[in-house]
Protein backbone atom coordinates (compact mmCIF):
# COMPACT_ATOMS: atom_id res chain seq x y z
CA UNK A 1 0.00 0.00 0.00
CA UNK A 2 1.02 3.35 -0.93
CA UNK A 3 1.73 5.99 2.22
CA UNK A 4 0.24 9.32 2.68
CA UNK A 5 -0.40 11.71 5.67
CA UNK A 6 -4.30 12.96 6.19
CA UNK A 7 -3.77 16.41 5.30
CA UNK A 8 -2.37 15.98 1.59
CA UNK A 9 -5.22 12.93 1.64
CA UNK A 10 -7.81 15.19 2.47
CA UNK A 11 -6.76 17.72 0.26
CA UNK A 12 -6.72 14.88 -2.50
CA UNK A 13 -10.22 14.29 -1.70
CA UNK A 14 -11.19 17.59 -1.59
CA UNK A 15 -9.97 18.75 -5.10
CA UNK A 16 -11.84 15.22 -6.25
CA UNK A 17 -15.29 16.35 -5.05
CA UNK A 18 -14.68 20.00 -6.46
CA UNK A 19 -13.44 19.05 -9.69
CA UNK A 20 -14.17 15.45 -10.48
CA UNK A 21 -17.62 15.07 -8.91
CA UNK A 22 -18.73 19.21 -8.88
CA UNK A 23 -20.15 19.58 -5.53
CA UNK A 24 -20.86 22.75 -4.18
CA UNK A 25 -18.48 24.71 -1.73
CA UNK A 26 -21.41 24.23 0.89
CA UNK A 27 -21.00 20.13 0.27
CA UNK A 28 -17.48 20.28 0.65
CA UNK A 29 -17.57 22.13 4.03
CA UNK A 30 -20.14 19.74 5.25
CA UNK A 31 -17.48 16.53 4.07
CA UNK A 32 -14.90 18.44 5.31
CA UNK A 33 -15.89 18.84 8.47
CA UNK A 34 -17.12 15.34 9.30
CA UNK A 35 -13.81 14.01 8.36
CA UNK A 36 -11.95 16.86 10.30
CA UNK A 37 -14.36 16.15 13.64
CA UNK A 38 -13.38 11.69 12.92
CA UNK A 39 -9.73 12.85 12.90
CA UNK A 40 -9.45 14.43 16.06
CA UNK A 41 -11.48 11.50 17.52
CA UNK A 42 -8.65 9.31 15.95
CA UNK A 43 -5.72 11.68 17.37
CA UNK A 44 -7.91 11.23 20.93
CA UNK A 45 -8.04 7.74 20.70
CA UNK A 46 -4.17 7.59 19.50
CA UNK A 47 -5.29 5.66 16.44
CA UNK A 48 -3.60 6.38 12.81
CA UNK A 49 -6.60 6.91 10.27
CA UNK A 50 -5.17 4.35 7.60
CA UNK A 51 -5.62 1.90 10.32
CA UNK A 52 -9.33 2.13 11.11
CA UNK A 53 -11.13 -0.80 12.13
CA UNK A 54 -15.04 -1.35 12.35
CA UNK A 55 -14.86 -1.09 16.07
CA UNK A 56 -13.17 2.17 15.94
CA UNK A 57 -16.04 3.46 13.80
CA UNK A 58 -18.89 2.09 15.79
CA UNK A 59 -17.03 3.48 18.97
CA UNK A 60 -16.82 7.32 17.11
CA UNK A 61 -20.74 7.27 16.07
CA UNK A 62 -21.78 5.75 19.60
CA UNK A 63 -19.86 8.93 20.81
CA UNK A 64 -21.37 11.19 18.56
CA UNK A 65 -25.41 9.83 19.40
CA UNK A 66 -24.13 10.34 22.97
CA UNK A 67 -23.00 13.82 22.58
CA UNK A 68 -26.69 15.09 21.22
CA UNK A 69 -26.20 14.10 17.43
CA UNK A 70 -29.23 13.03 15.93
CA UNK A 71 -29.58 9.15 13.82
CA UNK A 72 -30.10 11.16 10.43
CA UNK A 73 -26.83 13.56 11.01
CA UNK A 74 -24.89 10.69 12.20
CA UNK A 75 -25.59 8.61 9.50
CA UNK A 76 -24.72 11.44 7.25
CA UNK A 77 -21.33 11.55 8.63
CA UNK A 78 -21.27 8.01 8.26
CA UNK A 79 -21.66 8.59 4.81
CA UNK A 80 -19.21 11.76 4.26
CA UNK A 81 -16.53 9.22 5.61
CA UNK A 82 -17.10 6.36 3.31
CA UNK A 83 -16.69 7.95 0.75
CA UNK A 84 -13.43 9.38 2.28
CA UNK A 85 -12.02 5.84 2.61
CA UNK A 86 -13.44 4.79 -0.25
CA UNK A 87 -11.28 7.35 -1.90
CA UNK A 88 -8.19 6.29 0.04
CA UNK A 89 -9.11 2.28 -1.23
CA UNK A 90 -8.88 3.76 -5.14
CA UNK A 91 -5.91 5.48 -4.63
CA UNK A 92 -4.37 2.37 -2.92
CA UNK A 93 -3.72 3.62 0.78
CA UNK A 94 -5.79 1.10 1.97
CA UNK A 95 -6.29 -2.21 1.19
CA UNK A 96 -10.06 -2.19 2.45
CA UNK A 97 -12.96 0.36 3.37
CA UNK A 98 -13.59 -0.02 7.32
CA UNK A 99 -16.82 2.05 6.67
CA UNK A 100 -18.73 -0.82 4.15
CA UNK A 101 -18.04 -3.55 7.46
CA UNK A 102 -20.35 -0.75 9.60
CA UNK A 103 -24.56 -0.19 8.68
CA UNK A 104 -26.20 3.05 9.00
CA UNK A 105 -27.92 3.19 12.12
CA UNK A 106 -32.14 2.93 11.74
CA UNK A 107 -34.18 6.24 12.01
CA UNK A 108 -37.22 6.83 13.23
CA UNK A 109 -39.24 6.35 9.92
CA UNK A 110 -42.00 9.28 8.95
CA UNK A 111 -45.55 7.70 8.02
CA UNK A 112 -45.24 7.99 4.94
CA UNK A 113 -42.31 10.17 4.26
CA UNK A 114 -43.11 13.59 3.83
CA UNK A 115 -40.19 16.95 3.85
CA UNK A 116 -40.89 19.65 5.87
CA UNK A 117 -41.08 22.87 3.96
CA UNK A 118 -38.48 23.94 5.11
CA UNK A 119 -36.24 21.08 4.34
CA UNK A 120 -38.00 20.91 0.05
CA UNK A 121 -36.73 24.90 0.44
CA UNK A 122 -33.68 23.59 1.40
CA UNK A 123 -33.44 20.92 -1.07
CA UNK A 124 -34.27 23.55 -3.84
CA UNK A 125 -31.21 26.04 -2.56
CA UNK A 126 -28.36 23.55 -2.23
CA UNK A 127 -29.56 21.71 -5.41
CA UNK A 128 -29.54 25.36 -7.14
CA UNK A 129 -25.85 26.13 -5.89
CA UNK A 130 -24.66 22.74 -8.17
CA UNK A 131 -22.40 24.34 -11.03
CA UNK A 132 -22.33 20.69 -12.46
CA UNK A 133 -24.40 21.01 -16.41
CA UNK A 134 -27.21 18.23 -14.87
CA UNK A 135 -28.04 20.75 -12.08
CA UNK A 136 -30.43 22.49 -14.58
CA UNK A 137 -32.38 19.10 -15.22
CA UNK A 138 -32.19 17.95 -11.44
CA UNK A 139 -33.93 21.18 -10.45
CA UNK A 140 -36.38 20.70 -12.97
CA UNK A 141 -36.91 17.47 -11.82
CA UNK A 142 -37.31 18.44 -7.86
CA UNK A 143 -39.79 21.43 -8.70
CA UNK A 144 -41.89 19.39 -11.14
CA UNK A 145 -42.44 16.18 -8.19
CA UNK A 146 -43.04 18.62 -5.88
CA UNK A 147 -45.18 21.40 -7.05
CA UNK A 148 -47.25 19.25 -9.67
CA UNK A 149 -46.64 15.83 -7.43
CA UNK A 150 -46.66 13.30 -10.13
CA UNK A 151 -45.32 9.70 -9.91
CA UNK A 152 -42.42 8.59 -11.17
CA UNK A 153 -43.54 7.26 -14.57
CA UNK A 154 -45.84 10.32 -14.78
CA UNK A 155 -42.60 12.42 -15.02
CA UNK A 156 -40.18 10.14 -17.30
CA UNK A 157 -43.57 9.75 -19.59
CA UNK A 158 -44.27 13.47 -19.86
CA UNK A 159 -43.99 14.68 -23.85
CA UNK A 160 -43.24 18.35 -24.43
CA UNK A 161 -46.37 18.44 -26.72
CA UNK A 162 -48.14 18.06 -23.13
CA UNK A 163 -46.91 20.86 -21.36
CA UNK A 164 -48.55 24.27 -21.93
CA UNK A 165 -45.85 26.78 -20.58
CA UNK A 166 -47.67 30.06 -21.37
CA UNK A 167 -50.91 28.97 -19.31
CA UNK A 168 -48.81 27.04 -16.35
CA UNK A 169 -50.50 23.19 -17.03
CA UNK A 170 -49.41 20.15 -18.16
CA UNK A 171 -51.82 16.65 -19.00
CA UNK A 172 -51.17 13.76 -17.42
CA UNK A 173 -51.70 10.50 -18.07
CA UNK A 174 -51.77 8.54 -14.97
CA UNK A 175 -52.70 4.93 -13.73
CA UNK A 176 -54.76 3.28 -17.18
CA UNK A 177 -53.67 6.47 -18.94
CA UNK A 178 -56.41 7.92 -17.06
CA UNK A 179 -56.24 11.38 -17.98
CA UNK A 180 -55.75 14.84 -16.00
CA UNK A 181 -54.43 18.34 -16.05
CA UNK A 182 -51.93 19.50 -13.46
CA UNK A 183 -51.07 23.35 -13.01
CA UNK A 184 -47.49 24.20 -12.02
CA UNK A 185 -45.95 27.17 -9.97
CA UNK A 186 -43.74 30.30 -11.80
CA UNK A 187 -40.85 28.80 -9.88
CA UNK A 188 -41.38 25.03 -11.49
CA UNK A 189 -41.44 26.89 -14.69
CA UNK A 190 -38.51 29.12 -14.16
CA UNK A 191 -36.54 25.44 -13.61
CA UNK A 192 -38.32 23.67 -16.66
CA UNK A 193 -37.74 26.97 -19.27
CA UNK A 194 -33.95 26.83 -18.38
CA UNK A 195 -33.64 23.13 -18.43
CA UNK A 196 -35.47 22.92 -21.73
CA UNK A 197 -33.53 26.14 -23.35
CA UNK A 198 -29.69 25.74 -21.78
CA UNK A 199 -29.26 21.86 -21.30
CA UNK A 200 -31.68 19.73 -23.11
CA UNK A 201 -30.94 20.77 -26.26
CA UNK A 202 -27.20 19.64 -25.39
CA UNK A 203 -28.41 16.39 -24.18
CA UNK A 204 -30.11 15.84 -27.05
CA UNK A 205 -26.81 16.48 -29.41
CA UNK A 206 -28.40 16.65 -32.47
CA UNK A 207 -31.11 14.08 -31.54
CA UNK A 208 -34.60 14.21 -31.29
CA UNK A 209 -36.82 12.92 -28.66
CA UNK A 210 -40.92 13.31 -27.50
CA UNK A 211 -40.18 13.19 -23.88
CA UNK A 212 -39.15 16.26 -21.65
CA UNK A 213 -36.98 15.05 -19.19
CA UNK A 214 -33.76 12.81 -20.65
CA UNK A 215 -31.19 10.96 -19.15
CA UNK A 216 -27.48 12.47 -19.72
CA UNK A 217 -27.44 10.04 -23.04
CA UNK A 218 -30.41 11.87 -24.40
CA UNK A 219 -32.88 9.39 -24.09
CA UNK A 220 -36.15 8.72 -22.15
CA UNK A 221 -35.54 8.46 -17.98
CA UNK A 222 -36.68 5.11 -16.54
CA UNK A 223 -37.91 5.22 -12.95
CA UNK A 224 -34.63 3.45 -11.68
CA UNK A 225 -33.22 6.03 -13.39
CA UNK A 226 -34.90 8.78 -11.73
CA UNK A 227 -34.00 6.80 -8.47
CA UNK A 228 -30.52 7.24 -9.35
CA UNK A 229 -30.77 10.83 -9.56
CA UNK A 230 -32.42 11.63 -6.67
CA UNK A 231 -29.99 9.44 -4.34
CA UNK A 232 -26.84 11.52 -6.73
CA UNK A 233 -28.73 14.69 -5.71
CA UNK A 234 -28.94 13.89 -1.98
CA UNK A 235 -25.43 12.95 -1.98
CA UNK A 236 -24.30 15.96 -3.75
CA UNK A 237 -26.17 18.30 -1.65
CA UNK A 238 -24.82 16.93 1.50
CA UNK A 239 -28.38 16.26 2.59
CA UNK A 240 -30.02 12.73 4.23
CA UNK A 241 -33.81 13.14 3.30
CA UNK A 242 -34.04 8.91 1.80
CA UNK A 243 -34.98 11.00 -1.17
CA UNK A 244 -37.89 9.14 -3.39
CA UNK A 245 -40.18 10.57 -5.72
CA UNK A 246 -43.04 9.78 -3.69
CA UNK A 247 -41.10 11.43 -0.92
CA UNK A 248 -42.07 14.87 -2.76
CA UNK A 249 -45.49 13.59 -4.06
CA UNK A 250 -46.28 13.18 -0.36
CA UNK A 251 -44.85 16.39 0.26
CA UNK A 252 -46.60 18.24 -2.39
CA UNK A 253 -50.50 16.63 -1.20
CA UNK A 254 -49.67 16.98 2.38
CA UNK A 255 -48.21 20.95 2.23
CA UNK A 256 -51.56 21.80 -0.17
CA UNK A 257 -54.07 19.97 3.03
CA UNK A 258 -51.99 22.14 5.44
CA UNK A 259 -53.00 24.96 4.13
CA UNK A 260 -56.15 24.46 3.44
CA UNK A 261 -56.96 22.83 0.22
CA UNK A 262 -59.83 21.29 -0.18
CA UNK A 263 -58.98 16.88 -0.20
CA UNK A 264 -61.39 16.11 -3.19
CA UNK A 265 -58.78 18.79 -5.26
CA UNK A 266 -55.78 17.27 -3.88
CA UNK A 267 -57.52 14.05 -5.18
CA UNK A 268 -57.73 15.42 -8.21
CA UNK A 269 -54.03 16.97 -8.61
CA UNK A 270 -53.12 13.26 -7.43
CA UNK A 271 -54.76 11.68 -10.42
CA UNK A 272 -56.16 9.30 -7.93
CA UNK A 273 -59.74 7.21 -8.58
CA UNK A 274 -60.56 7.12 -5.23
CA UNK A 275 -60.77 9.74 -2.28
CA UNK A 276 -59.80 6.90 0.09
CA UNK A 277 -56.35 6.90 -1.74
CA UNK A 278 -56.24 10.49 -0.66
CA UNK A 279 -57.66 9.89 2.93
CA UNK A 280 -54.05 9.25 3.96
CA UNK A 281 -52.85 13.10 4.07
CA UNK A 282 -55.28 13.82 6.60
CA UNK A 283 -53.93 11.73 9.07
CA UNK A 284 -50.07 13.01 7.86
CA UNK A 285 -51.11 16.16 8.64
CA UNK A 286 -52.54 15.11 12.38
CA UNK A 287 -49.26 13.95 12.95
CA UNK A 288 -47.31 16.98 11.94
CA UNK A 289 -49.91 18.78 14.36
CA UNK A 290 -49.11 16.02 17.48
CA UNK A 291 -45.43 16.94 16.56
CA UNK A 292 -45.90 20.63 16.45
CA UNK A 293 -47.60 20.94 19.59
CA UNK A 294 -45.44 18.36 21.48
CA UNK A 295 -42.48 20.96 20.47
CA UNK A 296 -44.10 23.63 22.54
CA UNK A 297 -44.96 21.41 25.08
CA UNK A 298 -42.39 18.31 25.39
CA UNK A 299 -44.08 16.69 29.01
CA UNK A 300 -47.49 16.43 27.39
CA UNK A 301 -46.64 13.80 25.57
CA UNK A 302 -44.91 12.05 28.70
CA UNK A 303 -48.30 12.08 30.27
CA UNK A 304 -50.12 9.70 27.36
CA UNK A 305 -50.91 5.90 28.60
Amino acid sequence: MASIDRDSALDQFIDYLKYERNYTDKTVVSYTSDIEKFFKFLDKEMIDYLSVSPQTIRNFLATEISSGIDKRSNNRRRSSLSSFYSFLQRKKYIKDNPFLFVSSAKTDKKYPDVLYKNQVDELFTLNGERVDELALRDQAILKMLYYMGLRASELCNLKIQDIDFKHRLARIFGKGQKERMVPFSTDALEAMTKYQEELRPKLLNGKSSPYFILNDKGEQLTTRGLEHILSTVEEKCGLCYGLHPHTLRHSFATHLLENGADLRVIQELLGHSSLNATQIYTHISDKEMKDTYSNYFPRAHKEDK
